[in-house]
């Protein structure tokens, strides 16, 4: 199983970006997948998630309203779409997926993980 994650950069604080996460080895359609980020000296935090479907989202309180997680099953990819973005969001962000079912905002749920791509905002 591999995920990678691709999109990440520098971005002026107010700009956007997108993130991907390609997936291999699994059958995409069969797994949860979600988005984590690492800030420097903090612990890995919980994102956002999206279901096997695709029909069901959960974010995390300080990107809601601005970040938007989606799948397209064709392409084995998933998407995070960061708009507003602040200095806050600095950070490596991670995808991951899990086959239990369960949207879940524990890192600990989840089995395979991506190798990350660092996200920089400057203000």
């Amino acid at each position: 199983v591999q995920l990678q994650a691709s999109g990440g950069g520098l971005v002026q604080a107010g700009g956007s970006l997108r993130l991907s996460c390609a997936a291999s080895g699994l059958t995409f359609s069969r797994y949860v997948m979600g988005w984590f980020r690492q800030a420097p000296g903090k612990e890995r935090e919980f994102v956002a998630t999206i279901s096997r479907g695709g029909n069901s989202r959960l974010y995390a309180d300080s990107v809601k309203g601005r970040f938007t997680i989606s799948r397209d099953t064709g392409k084995n990819t998933m998407y995070l779409q960061m708009n507003s973005l602040n200095a806050e969001d600095t950070a490596v962000y991670y995808c991951a997926a899990q086959g239990r079912g369960v949207s879940s905002t524990q890192p600990t749920m989840y089995d395979y993980w991506g190798q990350g791509t660092l996200v920089t905002v400057s203000s």
